[in-house]
């Protein structure tokens, strides 16, 4: 199972893509778990995940997520804001499963 973390600034707007990513990892027979959190949260949370997904309204935290992840050996990357916007599962699915097979 891939436990995909999300963090953006309140935790509210990412929680609407959980669904989407969720559904496209079903379709395609893919065990994920996924949560979102507020990027405040990270440090406590960041242990359990496999892979971290910045929304793009916190992509000016990258460095420091990066720095809080690279620590424990977890991938972190920012959701292009198309696809955020978009609420395009499929494709924030792809860009997770590929930062866990790197």
């Amino acid at each position: 199972m891939l436990k995909i973390i999300l963090f953006c600034s309140s935790g509210s707007s990412t929680s609407m893509l959980i669904g989407r990513i969720e559904e496209a990892a079903k379709a395609r027979g893919i065990e994920v778990a996924v949560d979102a959190y507020p990027e405040a949260q990270m440090e406590k949370y960041v242990e359990e995940a496999d892979v971290v997904l910045l929304g793009p309204q916190v992509k000016f935290i990258l460095p420091k997520a990066k720095k809080i992840c690279s620590e424990k050996g977890v991938p972190v990357d920012v959701i292009n804001p198309v696809v955020y916007g978009m609420m395009d599962g499929e494709k924030v699915l792809d860009q997770a499963l590929s930062m866990a097979n790197k």
